[in-house]
């Protein structure tokens, strides 16, 4: 498949974009500044700011499927405008590209943790990492009221999200908050990134949302 991965060097994405070549697909890499992403011949480079719309959309012609990890920085101020304003700007490029697959990886905070209470609504939420979170929640909401043209998944990490290599062993939820005793669970980037390419090949959760974790 012909795969653009956005957010290509931040702390998801290079994990996706080297589960995605080690499986034999072809990998646009899609980031600000093109640092840290390996020589590989199935891998195109575009580097570039998601904000410039008509050069998105160029890149992602001829795409078989979308993945945006796309993150502005948990230390960014105005994270939420920026957040909302990004993630608006890559779903009007894939739209413009005609490209009916798209996976976004978005944030634990949009899972529930008691019946119509997700995370992001509890006091225990850290307040710095907030707006990103309701930003990223705001478009799983969007992404759900979008309508039929888009093929989209919306996968939601367990709530510890860490480094580590891939073990390929995992469990797969829906829109709950998955635990580990009396505490959050946890999952690592690595297999994280074998889930998202799991679901890129064999879709499982089409127009819907979903979480991993051990």
């Amino acid at each position: 498949m012909k795969i653009t991965v956005i957010g290509a060097t931040g702390f998801v994405g290079p994990e996706v974009v080297k589960e995605a070549l080690a499986r034999g697909h072809q990998v646009t890499a899609v980031s600000r500044s093109g640092k840290n992403l390996p020589e590989h011949a199935s891998l195109r480079v575009a580097t570039g700011d998601i904000h410039d719309s008509t050069w998105l959309s160029s890149v992602l012609q001829g795409q078989d499927a979308v993945i945006s990890a796309y993150n502005p920085g948990w230390a960014e101020s105005d994270l939420y405008e920026k957040f909302t304003r990004g993630s608006e700007q890559i779903l009007a490029a894939v739209r413009a590209a005609n490209v009916k697959r798209l996976l976004v990886v978005g944030g634990a905070g949009s899972l529930q943790v008691a019946p119509g209470v997700e995370l992001v609504d509890t006091d225990a939420f850290p307040a710095n990492i907030k707006p990103g979170a309701l930003g990223a929640r705001d478009l799983r909401n969007k992404l759900q009221s979008s309508g039929a043209d888009l093929d989209w998944t919306y996968l939601s990490p367990a709530a510890l999200l860490q480094p580590g290599e891939s073990t390929g062993q995992f469990r797969v939820g829906s829109t709950e908050l998955l635990m580990s005793g009396d505490q959050p669970a946890a999952i690592s980037v690595a297999d994280l990134a074998v889930a998202i390419i799991d679901e890129i090949e064999a879709p499982q959760h089409v127009q819907k949302q979903f979480t991993v974790a051990y």
